[in-house]
């Protein structure tokens, strides 16, 4: 792979945002309902159920990595995402507010730079390539360099929905040979960066001197408390830590029992396929996952529990769907397992008081994962409350499967995307689901509307005419 910017990487992605900006300006003046029916027809080309799975599994193969079988399910997000499209507005006035007299209008952000990750590399393109082409923007994808003939392939199932309905094939694009150099030329030479992937290349589209949508680093977490319904939060928990593998740094990975329900909890979890390891075999596993800098290995990401027992030199039964360590009171950098684990591996923690859970959350995101997500199962709004005003985090789900949940699901009401940002603590722009808004510009249209001046006594309150002696 190139270590260095060549005149001819920089020439190809000129020209490559050149003819995304040609292709731009061919559906410019494009009706919504025109594009509307462009989303669609991408949704359609890339969601239908042969097409997907044929890419799903081409992008565990390429990159060794991921559940083969259920990955060809993550398609239904798709679907979402079309969903949430198709009932917004992306051209001409998308807001009016009557009484302040303003009109919102939006426009296009331009030519988008998209990162595409290695677990998600037939996933993210068209859930990219919907909102940016619903809001009229054109996309070049830079794929992960493990996964870039899975990105290739579906950029071009994209770029076939768009000549079926008329549109330039251009809007959508991708470098065919990924490489630091490339990325970094093409984040600043486009309009608008979405970084969806691992933290240096986040950090990397920070940099490159243009706006960027970032994510953070995950650690979910998860907080069980007595008025839980033991057999749902069991059954979530195995849905999302088993998800693709726990490849998403939303799978739950940390898990705050109430005492009083502990050992029923934990009994549920080997229920439903758990496997809870003993402190022999927890050395091993941390000495297996991750090397002598503390960086996770390859070997035993997103990968069955057999497989990470096996790089730690022992064995369990082929009917587990993933292992448990218990973690009590072992929170902190030099604690691994308090880390975001990025397969099928949770540590178990239990609590007293509720008081005690928020400070564990506290102690866990302090570790890492500030920003992302939290969730609780529990029949109790005090201690659902206490956690919101508590945890560090930008989406908090209740009593449902964290990784099938926080990035919007069709039983709740956040909204989809494949991109998570973090806020402030995650080191991101936003704290939202990054979706249809974020792909626009926007031009405000003030009307002049009566006065709106409070008086000073309603202004000031009883401080209004009090002497302040300095």
């Amino acid at each position: 792979m190139s270590r260095e910017l060549t005149a001819e990487i920089s020439t190809n992605i000129d020209e490559m945002i050149a003819r995304a900006r040609v292709a731009m300006a061919a559906i410019e003046n494009w009706s919504q309902e025109d594009l509307d029916r462009l989303a669609q027809a991408i949704g359609w080309y890339t969601a239908n159920e042969e097409t997907f799975t044929k890419l799903a599994h081409m992008g565990v193969d390429e990159s060794g990595i991921g559940d083969r079988a259920g990955r060809p399910n993550k398609r239904m997000k798709i679907y979402g995402i079309l969903r949430d499209a198709l009932r917004q507005k992306s051209t001409g006035a998308v807001e009016i507010d009557e009484a302040k007299g303003l009109v919102k209008y939006a426009k296009p952000a331009g030519v988008l730079a998209s990162l595409i990750p290695m677990t998600n590399p037939a996933l993210t393109p068209p859930v990219t390539g919907i909102y940016a082409a619903k809001a009229r923007d054109a996309v070049i994808f830079s794929p992960h360099p493990r996964t870039a003939k899975t990105t290739v392939a579906m950029t071009n199932v994209m770029r076939a929905a768009c000549e079926a309905v008329g549109a330039p094939a251009d809007l959508f694009q991708c470098i065919a040979n990924p490489s630091i150099p490339a990325t970094n030329y093409l984040m600043a030479s486009c309009d608008l960066t979405l970084a969806t992937g691992g933290q240096p290349m986040v950090r990397a589209a920070y940099s490159s001197g243009r706006p960027a949508y970032g994510v953070g680093a995950g650690n979910s977490t998860m907080v069980i408390d007595e008025t839980a319904d033991i057999e749902i939060a069991a059954n979530n928990t195995r849905l999302s830590k088993t998800s693709d593998f726990g490849s998403g740094c939303s799978a739950d990975g940390n898990i705050i029992i109430q005492s009083s329900i502990y050992n029923k909890m934990v009994e549920a979890l080997i229920n439903e396929g758990g496997y809870l390891c003993n402190e022999d075999e927890k050395v091993k596993l941390e000495k297996a996952m991750w090397d002598e800098k503390g960086n996770r290995t390859f070997g035993t990401i997103a990968c069955p529990p057999q497989q990470t027992a096996k790089e730690a030199g022992f064995e369990i039964p082929e009917d587990r769907k993933f292992l448990m360590v218990e973690n009590q009171g072992k929170i902190g950098k030099e604690h691994k397992f308090s880390k975001e684990k990025l397969t099928t591996l949770m540590a178990l923690y239990h609590f007293e008081t509720f008081d005690e859970a928020l400070e564990t959350v506290t102690k866990i995101y302090n570790v890492g994962g500030k920003g992302h997500s939290c969730g609780i199962y529990s029949h109790n709004d005090d201690n659902i409350d206490a956690l919101a005003k508590v945890a560090p985090v930008s989406r908090m789900m209740v009593r449902q499967p964290q990784s099938k949940a926080n990035a919007g699901s069709f039983t709740n009401g956040m909204p989809m995307t494949s991109s998570l940002g973090c806020g402030i603590w995650g080191g991101n722009i936003t704290n939202e689901n990054v979706s249809l808004k974020h792909f626009m510009n926007y031009t405000w249209v003030a009307r002049p509307i009566p006065e709106d001046r409070p008086s000073d006594e309603e202004l000031f309150g009883e401080f209004y005419q009090t002497p302040v002696n300095l």
